[in-house]
């Protein structure tokens, strides 16, 4: 049974050279598709000619990362839009969302770019629910800012997947009492993540999906390499022995079930 990626980021195996041994490799994992994620202009046309390339392989995404928000971000929330018209087009917007992680250490700065960040998120939520299309959340220090925007937006929760979901089981209650999704990443593996694997089996195997987010967050036993899509089979693969204790058969098949009627695919 095939497994789907919903989150990796494969600009920089395109631009290294190194994407068809990634995607070779990724086949031979068991990998059936996967979800090319925007983050800013520079990879949004480049994501969508690895769609048109790859069909069925290969989607993706557009949207602007909020550490990619910056003072002129204006002109590039104005091109999301476009990508809707286009073909292949997207199968998502996103991620988008709020990063405290990255902010500047002087306060007034941070203050600043939070606000940019805030602004660029209300922006992307209101094409959102324009458009009626599924939303990729970023959320890295600021679950309750993005619950209560998307709360605030009207964007169907159904339609909102929190991507590499790293909060606990009271934030995973708020998440799913809504009715949206989150995905889990390598970090489900880490020894130091029981809240994160508590959240993933409060979740349950019904609502899950597994990405990677490469070349990042590389799982067990790979850690220390650079994480590509083949490495969603490892996620998996510890989901259903470590955390759910279901068959990983079953695993594949319903987060891929999951993945491909989320995203329409």
């Amino acid at each position: 049974m095939g497994l789907i990626d919903t989150h990796t980021h494969l600009d920089g195996f395109a631009r290294a050279g190194a994407l068809p041994d990634v995607l070779t490799r990724a086949r031979a994992a068991g990998v059936e598709a996967m979800i090319a994620i925007g983050t800013a202009p520079d990879d949004w046309t480049l994501n969508q000619g690895l769609a048109r390339e790859n069909p069925g392989f290969v989607h993706y995404t557009v949207g602007l990362h909020p550490c990619e928000v910056t003072e002129e971000w204006e002109s590039a929330q104005a091109q999301v839009e476009g990508f809707w018209s286009r073909s292949p087009k997207p199968v998502a917007l996103g991620e988008i969302g709020l990063d405290r992680f990255h902010l500047p250490k002087e306060p007034a700065e941070a203050e600043v770019v939070f606000a940019r960040q805030r602004a660029a998120f209300a922006e992307g939520l209101i094409l959102a629910k324009k458009l009626g299309c599924p939303v990729v959340i970023h959320s890295r220090g600021a679950f309750a800012e993005c619950v209560a925007m998307i709360d605030a937006s009207g964007v169907e929760w159904s339609k909102v997947v929190f991507h590499c979901f790293v909060e606990g089981e009271a934030e995973m209650a708020v998440l799913t009492g809504r009715g949206g999704f989150a995905s889990f990443t390598g970090i489900l593996t880490y020894k130091n993540a029981p809240n994160v694997r508590a959240a993933a089996k409060m979740q349950g195997l019904a609502r899950l999906m597994v990405e990677t987010d490469a070349p990042y967050l590389t799982p067990m036993p790979h850690r220390g390499k650079p994480n590509e899509p083949a490495f969603v089979r490892n996620v998996a693969e510890f989901a259903a022995k470590e955390v759910l204790d279901v068959g990983y058969d079953e695993l594949a098949a319903v987060t891929t079930a999951n993945a491909r009627k989320f995203f329409g695919i």
